[in-house]
């Protein structure tokens, strides 16, 4: 029961009240009152507290204990919450994000070590379809368990690669939260570990048999695609490369003279520069694009400086692409995979697990397959090979463009 005064508060009576009970601080104290009870050692206890009415339902908001918290401070503090009332929030939840916009700054802080800026865009857009919905709007500090259990059950058909992304990208905001001080938990792996375990079943890209791609190369050419498509399609059974690394290939990467086409590591998935002979299939590709789409006054270089490339449009930088559009512009992303798609030729990717399991059934030997593939290699094992393996993986590419030649 609160024991009303017509008059506030005093410091004097706050500092000597010895009788249990609680103390309104008149009519002008914006329901804030001070609660004098026992502790269990016998002492007296003195904490402030404030009675709000917030979307039609009472709060009470803890202020902190007297003396630490004094009485004007109290006042203080009982004001601001109720302007923060009046302006339709709950005094809580002042200063603290909203879990969209903790969201956003784990990708802020994230983005500058994710190798493309597709990433952000992956995380923006799987937070933004399932979470953001049902607990986006809400103080980071005010999501539950039930809240996280309730969007992982909805992305519960998806594939469980899918489900268990959007999971840890849930708990990383979270993470964040609790190293910024808002929350003291992670109710995501709770939440997680309710719903029914499931086996992930590995889907791989659908790959030629070694023995097909001479075929399937010849329907390539056959095929009447435009002529850059064509030999970027060659270019990847050539070199056991990934599309997007022959799709913006630039001029100044390639080394003629010395057989050798240069990665940069930026535009590598290890982060690393990575080396590619070049057999000689390889080389007359690169006169055939020359002559479909002439560098001009950007000459291949005999010893070319490392240049950074990335996969948007724009004008091109660092040099001249190998296999560009007609605008010069990097190929779309799926050109080569709708191409392999009308011609029914599995993927594009797949062709460097042909090549891998041509490697296999000839004895090449695993560190130099895997090193043409340009797989890190782990552990112990890894921590010993430095070296890339450059002068067997001549014999190896060369001995593959032969054995895929129409």
């Amino acid at each position: 029961m609160v024991t009303r005064h017509r008059s506030p508060l005093s410091r004097r009576f706050v500092r000597e009240v010895t009788r249990p009970g609680r103390y309104g601080d008149g009519y002008g104290g914006h329901g804030l009152s001070l609660l004098v009870k026992p502790t269990a050692s016998g002492r007296l206890s003195k904490t402030w507290s404030q009675r709000l009415r917030l979307g039609g339902r009472e709060i009470m908001v803890g202020l902190g204990s007297y003396p630490v918290v004094t009485l004007d401070e109290a006042r203080s503090k009982a004001l601001d919450n109720r302007r923060t009332v009046e302006a339709g929030r709950h005094p809580r939840h002042v200063g603290v994000p909203t879990f969209a916009e903790a969201a956003e700054r784990v990708i802020a802080l994230r983005e500058g070590l994710w190798r493309t800026p597709a990433t952000a865009k992956e995380w923006r857009s799987s937070l933004r379809r399932h979470a953001f919905p049902v607990f986006g709007h809400k103080p980071v500090t005010e999501v539950t368990r039930a809240d996280i259990y309730r969007v992982l059950e909805g992305s519960w058909t998806q594939t469980a690669l899918a489900s268990s992304r959007l999971a840890e990208r849930i708990g990383a905001v979270m993470t964040w939260a609790m190293g910024a001080g808002f929350r003291d938990d992670d109710p995501t792996p709770a939440a997680a570990a309710a719903l029914p375990k499931r086996t992930a079943r590995v889907e791989h890209r659908r790959a030629l048999p070694h023995g097909d791609v001479a075929r399937a190369l010849a329907a390539v050419r056959a095929s009447g695609a435009r002529p850059a498509v064509v030999l970027a399609f060659e270019m990847v059974a050539l070199t056991a490369c990934r599309s997007g690394e022959v799709r913006g290939a630039r001029w100044p990467e390639f080394d003629l003279e010395a057989r050798l086409w240069t990665i940069p590591a930026e535009r590598y998935k290890t982060g690393r520069d990575h080396r590619v002979p070049l057999s000689q299939r390889a080389l007359e590709v690169l006169d055939e694009a020359a002559a479909a789409h002439p560098p001009g006054p950007c000459p291949r270089p005999s010893n070319p400086p490392r240049t950074a490339s990335g996969e948007a449009g724009g004008p091109p930088a660092g040099g001249r692409l190998v296999f560009p559009v007609s605008t010069g512009r990097v190929m779309p992303v799926n050109a080569l995979g709708r191409l392999a798609s009308r011609l029914d030729l599995a993927t594009v990717h797949g062709l460097r697990t042909s090549f891998r399991e041509w490697a296999a059934e000839t004895g090449v030997p695993d560190p130099v397959a895997e090193a043409a593939l340009g797989h890190v290699v782990g552990g112990v094992a890894g921590s010993y090979q430095r070296s890339d393996l450059l002068d067997l993986r001549r014999d190896l590419m060369e001995a593959w463009a032969q054995y895929i030649a129409p």
